[in-house]
C-alpha cells in the first residue's frame, strides 16, 4: 500500500513560497505564475523578454533542490511509485486536461482562485475530485 508522509512544516513553507512567488510575479510583470504556461512559452516565446522571465522562473524551479541541499545537507528524498509507462500515460492526460481546461493546477489553483475567477474555481473542483476518485481507485479498488 501506498502511504503518504504528512509533512504539514514543509507543505506550509512551500505553499507560502509558490505563493509568494506568484504574487511578485503579478506584481512586478503582471503574469499568472502557470507552470504550464510558463513552459508553453519557453518553448514558443513571443519574444526574448516574454522568454526570458520563464526561463528564469524554470530555473529557479529546476534548482530548488539544491538550495534544500545547502540548507539542510541533504537532498529531498523523491518515490515515484509507478512504472515509467505509466507516468508517461499519466502526462498524457495530464497535458490533454491542461488543453481543454486552459490551464493548470498552478494556473487555476494557486492564481485563478486567488482572483476568484469563476473558471479557475470550476477547473479546481473539477481536477480535486478528480484526484480524489483516482486515489481511491489506486488504492482501494486496484491495489486491494
Amino acid at each position: 500500500m501506498i502511504e503518504t508522509a504528512f509533512t504539514p512544516l514543509a507543505s506550509l513553507g512551500g505553499g507560502a513560497l509558490i505563493g509568494l512567488a506568484s504574487v511578485l510575479l503579478m506584481l512586478t510583470i503582471g503574469r499568472v505564475m502557470g507552470a504550464t504556461g510558463v513552459l508553453a512559452g519557453v518553448i514558443a516565446p513571443s519574444s526574448w523578454q516574454d522568454a526570458s522571465w520563464r526561463i528564469a522562473l524554470l530555473l529557479g524551479m529546476v534548482t530548488g533542490p539544491t538550495v534544500y541541499w545547502l540548507i539542510s545537507g541533504r537532498m529531498p528524498e523523491i518515490t515515484v511509485p509507478v512504472s515509467t509507462p505509466m507516468l508517461l500515460i499519466g502526462g498524457f492526460i495530464v497535458g490533454i486536461g491542461v488543453t481543454y481546461g486552459a490551464g493548470c493546477t498552478s494556473g487555476h489553483g494557486v492564481c485563478g482562485m486567488a482572483r476568484l475567477s469563476p473558471r479557475s474555481i470550476a477547473a479546481t473542483l473539477t481536477f480535486m475530485a478528480t484526484t480524489v476518485v483516482t486515489v481511491f481507485l489506486v488504492r482501494h479498488v486496484f491495489a486491494g
